[in-house]
């Protein structure tokens, strides 16, 4: 409960401002979102159907909205759910600069009210930095194949734990890059560290002290395992190598996608 206090704290300090450092604006933002919204959801949106118009999506902790407005700019009826105010704020700004309706449930995922299970989605979204947030994906995944209808799908992107639990990088181009293994792959402990906004955050913003969180970095095990015991039916899971550049990180898998489907 502390740790869910801290990661909440973090996550409700500054993050509409580090969104404006960040993103612009959002009529800014919103401008590039609605010039190709399908490149702003990437290829996982063939896994998704390869079309979303009028499906329920629910983007899972969707943080600032920018890939939730994407899919709503496609023809989804999207839905954020996330536990931060800032976040919200944001998001709201940048649905309305982009003309389309976004919904926003501002709680924590693991408790919300019985009322958002009783229609179902079509589709959650969960994309990179999220499931770290967990110190157990039991309750995280139930709460999914709830929201879920029967054929619903599951699309999770994340880092892949070898470039997070095992690999450190140092060097900004090729010739330089190195690589290698400080880390302890099955290592359960908790990693105190900066929060991903704050990197972001104006200076008059930021203050004395940097937001951290706490988080469980988890194997791709667990996190197969965690998806499948919830009774999620596993379609599909690809190792990705980075996708920003041909020779970085050449070999190793930076990400990772997985699609589950609800059976019952």
């Amino acid at each position: 409960m502390e740790r869910e206090e801290q990661n909440r704290a973090a996550w409700n300090s500054g993050t509409y401002a580090a969104w404006l450092e960040r993103f612009g604006s959002p009529e800014e933002a919103a401008a590039k979102i609605v010039r190709d919204p399908a490149k702003r959801i990437g290829p996982v949106l063939a896994d998704m159907g390869g079309s979303v118009a009028g499906k329920r999506v629910a983007n899972l902790l969707g943080s600032n909205g920018n890939k939730a407005v994407a899919l709503a700019l496609l023809g989804a009826d999207a839905t954020v759910i996330d536990f931060s105010e800032g976040n919200e704020r944001y998001a709201g700004e940048l649905a309305k600069a982009a003309g389309v309706s976004l919904r926003y449930v501002l709680a924590d995922v693991l408790r919300l009210p019985e009322s958002e299970f009783e229609t179902p989605y079509d589709v959650v979204f969960m994309e990179f930095g999220i499931l770290h947030y967990f110190t157990d994906l039991a309750p995280l995944f139930e709460t999914v194949r709830r929201l879920l209808k029967p054929g619903g799908v599951l699309a999770l992107q994340d880092f892949h734990p070898v470039s997070t639990k095992l690999i450190s990088s140092k060097g900004t181009t090729a010739a330089i890059r190195k690589h290698k293994v400080t880390g302890d792959y099955f290592d359960e402990s908790l990693e105190v560290k900066e929060a991903a906004f704050a990197k972001f955050l104006p200076d008059e913003v930021k203050g004395d002290e940097t937001p951290t969180v706490a988080l469980r970095n988890w194997t791709l095990g667990e996190i197969v395992t965690g998806v499948a015991q919830a009774g999620l039916f596993i379609r599909k899971l690809e190792e990705l190598p980075n996708q920003s550049s041909d020779t970085f990180d050449k070999g190793i898998p930076k990400t990772f996608t997985l699609i589950a489907e609800r059976m019952l």
